[in-house]
């Protein structure tokens, strides 16, 4: 299954979580320090990390032509490039990723890795860089599922491992969770009709809609549970957690991650205006 790299509007791309939590650090110990030309890292870091990511998260990750491509590709190595170390990426399952870093095959992963209580206890996250939800998808012809509710006693595709898998099993027990490694096989059970509904991440099934399912499924519902995507950290490394903390917030203040932003999603952030909204001066 073939995506190829375009632009569209997601809607969901806030960042007020990210520009609080650098705020919150610049009040705890003074002025953030300014990055010097050498990195925003520390001299007890490693020169190479090895970053794991998923192989299929469009637009996030993905293959494009014989290239791993996509915005958390762009994030990690903006940050890699601002805390001075190099990448040494490894594609795997999403399934895999979080066990990886566990037993020190990874040291980094970014993924659109939903950040949760459940992970904290297994990995490290750095602040949040995207705030998401879950989509609900369907056939076209489909008038049965318009809400959460109506998933009770159908068949459900989600990913394997995933967030939304667990909202699903504690929000819709009675569905029957139809969980895939790829997520080309839970589109293809949805199209195929070996599964009446799927639930996963907003940006991948909007996305998906616009490009290879135009015409073929929907996002029916609301925008259910609200998740941030955070950078997955092996345990014990809070010196590099703090770097990248440190990086994420100079490519926004110096509009790196706009432009990033911008390039896949086809907007700009809008964490800026959220950020007025709630009365906090973002400057």
């Amino acid at each position: 299954m073939q995506f190829t790299k375009r632009s569209f509007t997601a809607g969901i791309g806030t960042l007020a979580a990210i520009t609080l939590s650098v705020a919150m650090v610049g009040c705890a110990g003074g002025d953030a320090p300014e990055s010097d030309g050498e990195g925003a890292g520390g001299s007890d870091l490693k020169d190479t990390y090895t970053v794991a990511t998923d192989s299929s998260f469009v637009p996030f990750e993905f293959d494009q032509d014989g290239e791993h491509v996509g915005f958390d590709m762009d994030i990690v190595n903006a940050i890699a490039d601002e805390v001075g170390f190099d990448v040494n990426l490894e594609v795997t399952n999403f399934d895999g990723i979080i066990p990886g870093l566990q037993t020190g095959a990874f040291d980094i992963a970014i993924a659109g890795i939903t950040i949760t209580e459940e992970r904290k206890g297994a990995v490290d996250f750095t602040s949040p860089y995207y705030k998401s939800g879950t989509r609900i998808g369907v056939p076209v012809d489909n008038t049965d599922i318009t809400s959460m509710e109506d998933l009770e006693g159908k068949t459900v595709a989600s990913r394997l491992g995933s967030a939304p898998l667990d909202y699903l099993a504690e929000n819709v027990p009675d569905a029957k969770a139809l969980p895939f490694e790829q997520l080309d096989q839970m589109y293809l059970a949805v199209e195929g009709g070996t599964a009446d509904a799927l639930l996963y991440d907003a940006p991948n099934v909007e996305y998906y809609i616009k490009t290879t399912g135009e015409g073929k499924l929907k996002a029916v519902g609301d925008l259910y549970e609200a998740q941030e995507y955070g950078i997955a950290v092996s345990k014990e490394n809070e010196a590099l957690v703090e770097a990248m903390n440190q990086a994420l917030a100079n490519i926004i203040d110096d509009g790196r991650y706009a432009e990033i932003y911008q390039e896949w999603f086809g907007e700009e952030p809008t964490w800026l205006e959220d950020l007025a909204a709630m009365g906090v001066d973002a400057k």
